[in-house]
């Protein structure tokens, strides 16, 4: 009798672990996908690490691809919040929109229509925010970088504000095209995200 109960006891144990474990889905573009890299060595392959241990049971999936931008990644996600059904929606998009000079204001809209889709779903948002080289000019980057908060204060969600601080205009931390980060940007990266990531697992 005495080792029923114990089996029941560790049986519900692993039901109670279980249903805490969450999933947190990654939608971005080539810094999250691993452009360049061995994509083991991402930030998003140490966030899973991270977790791990720090006794997070929440799978990581990453639904990021190279040279997406926010109108793709829109287009993307209802299929992805059918399949996985995260508990955390993680949004990294924007830089293509900017480099190819689209309008911030369309850049606003969908990642709106995102945290909106992603909310009616259950997830919980984090926003990842991005800015541009100088090189497009002050009235364009800073347009594009308002957006992030903006949003983040509109529809209420946590903001990361420039996801490659310290990292962006390092040369020594990205690679030759200076638009992707190198390797040993990585967990840098994840350490700009973990601060404002951890509290909504």
């Amino acid at each position: 009798m005495r080792m029923w109960f114990l089996s029941a006891g560790l049986a519900l144990m692993c039901m109670a672990q279980n249903a805490a474990a969450g999933t947190v889905l990654i939608v971005g573009d080539s810094i999250s996908a691993g452009f360049g890299l061995d994509t083991s060595k991402g930030w998003v392959a140490l966030l899973g690490q991270r977790l791990k241990s720090e006794g997070f049971d929440d799978k990581v999936v990453n639904a990021s691809i190279s040279g997406d931008t926010s109108a793709g990644g829109l287009a993307r996600l209802p299929a992805a919040l059918a399949e996985h059904k995260p508990d955390l929606v993680i949004i990294e998009l924007g830089g293509n929109d900017g480099l190819r000079g689209q309008p911030p204001a369309q850049l606003k809209q969908n990642l709106a229509s995102m945290i909106d889709q992603s909310k009616a779903g259950g997830a919980k948002v984090l926003l990842l925010g991005m800015q541009l080289p100088p090189n497009y000019g002050p009235k364009y980057t800073t347009a594009f970088a308002e957006v992030y908060g903006a949003l983040a204060k509109e529809k209420s969600v946590p903001l990361v504000p420039f996801f490659l601080e310290g990292v962006g205009g390092h040369p020594e931390l990205m690679q030759a095209d200076q638009l992707h980060p190198a390797v040993g940007a990585q967990g840098k990266l994840l350490e700009n995200v973990w601060p404002t990531l951890k509290p909504l697992l």
